[in-house]
C-alpha cells in the first residue's frame, strides 16, 4: 500500500511550459488559501507526471510530502493501493478527462483523503481548451470534456461539473468552483491553438472540495 510518507521516485524538471500546474503557480501563490489551507500536510498528486505539484513545494511550506501517483503506480481512477483516509489533500490537474468514469474517480479520490482534508482538481474547460472540436485536437487520449453548467453542449461527451459534484453533496463541501480564463487570449491568438502551451492561460475549471 502507498503511504503518505512514501517516496514516489525522482522528480524531473522540464524547462519551458511543462503543463498547467506550472502555469498555475503564479496564481496560487497570490491566493493564501493554497498555502495555508489546501496544500497542508501530506498530499497525493494524481496524474502529476512531469508537471507535478511536488516540483513547486517550496511555495507551499505547510505541504510535508507530495506523492506523485502516475501510471507506474496503478489506475488513477481506482487508487486501489491507497488506503482510505490516508492523505491530508489530493491534487489533480488535467487527469480526470483521461479517465473512464469521473464519478467513480471522485468517489475513490475522496475515499483516500481524511475527513476535513481537501481535493483540488483542475480539468480543461471544453470551450477554452477543445474550442468546439471533438475528438480533441490537442490530446487524443481525452475521453471527456467539461463545462461548469450548460443546457446543451456541442460535445458528445460533455460533463457538467455542477451535476458531477452534486452527486457528492453528502460526502464533500464545495469550497470553490471557477472557470480559469484569466490570461486567455480570445482575439489575438487564432482558434486551433492550445493556449496551455503558452505561459499564461490555464483554459480550465478548478474546484476545491472539503471532505465531510
Amino acid at each position: 500500500m502507498i503511504r503518505p510518507h512514501d517516496n514516489s521516485g525522482q522528480l524531473s524538471y522540464r524547462p519551458g511550459v511543462p503543463g498547467v500546474t506550472a502555469i498555475s503557480v503564479q496564481r496560487r501563490v497570490q491566493d493564501s488559501r493554497f498555502a495555508t489551507r489546501y496544500f497542508v500536510g501530506n498530499g497525493i498528486d494524481v496524474g502529476g507526471g512531469g508537471d507535478s505539484l511536488a516540483l513547486y513545494r517550496e511555495f507551499f511550506p505547510l505541504a510535508k510530502n507530495i506523492f506523485v501517483y502516475d501510471r507506474p503506480h496503478g489506475d488513477a481512477q481506482l487508487l486501489a493501493n491507497v488506503a482510505d483516509n490516508s492523505f491530508d489533500f489530493l491534487y489533480s490537474s488535467h487527469c480526470l478527462e483521461h479517465l473512464r468514469d469521473p464519478a467513480e474517480a471522485l468517489h475513490h479520490w475522496l475515499r483516500v483523503v481524511r475527513p476535513g482534508g481537501h481535493l483540488i482538481i483542475n480539468v480543461p474547460d471544453e470551450d477554452l481548451y477543445e474550442q468546439g472540436v471533438w475528438p480533441s485536437r490537442f490530446n487524443s487520449d481525452h475521453k471527456l470534456t467539461f463545462t461548469i453548467a450548460k443546457a446543451e453542449s456541442w460535445s458528445p461527451v460533455s460533463v457538467n461539473v455542477l451535476d458531477l459534484l452534486g452527486q457528492f453533496r453528502q460526502h464533500a463541501e464545495v469550497i470553490t468552483l471557477q472557470q480559469l480564463d484569466h490570461g486567455y487570449r480570445h482575439k489575438t491568438l487564432p482558434q486551433g491553438l492550445d493556449q496551455t502551451r503558452t505561459p499564461m492561460a490555464e483554459c480550465g475549471i478548478e474546484f476545491v472540495l472539503r471532505k465531510r
